[in-house]
């Protein structure tokens, strides 16, 4: 089963960028408490989100171990990552938004250093 979602299971919008593609490619993939999604993992939660979320277009690729945010791109956000609270109700997911993939991977290590595994 392929890593990540393939091009017949996402929308015709969105593609993976190369950035981020570079990132999974080296397999660094756990910044605890972040971690990349693939293979199963990831396409529960797509499934998911679009089933809790169906005014939004989502595509996760992260998820937060300590709690139930997730990490998305979002139709008709030009790259920028959307950070939810998954399973929250319908208009209070909202977390936060970074300008770039970029953006959210320095986050994502700020994170990691400051995480204590508890």
């Amino acid at each position: 089963m392929k890593r990540l979602l393939t091009k017949n299971e996402l929308p015709d919008w969105f593609s993976y960028s190369d950035g981020f593609l570079r990132i999974v490619n080296q397999g660094l993939l756990d910044f605890d408490p972040w971690i990349i999604m693939e293979s199963d993992r990831l396409r529960v939660r797509y499934e998911g989100v679009k089933k809790r979320y169906p005014n939004r277009e989502l595509i996760p690729f992260a998820r937060r171990e300590d709690c139930d945010d997730i990490a998305c791109w979002e139709k008709n956000k030009d790259g920028k990552v959307v950070v939810i609270h998954d399973f929250s109700s319908d208009g209070y997911e909202n977390v936060c938004e970074f300008n770039s993939f970029w953006d959210w991977l320095r986050s994502a290590l700020e994170a990691t250093i400051e995480y204590d595994g508890e």
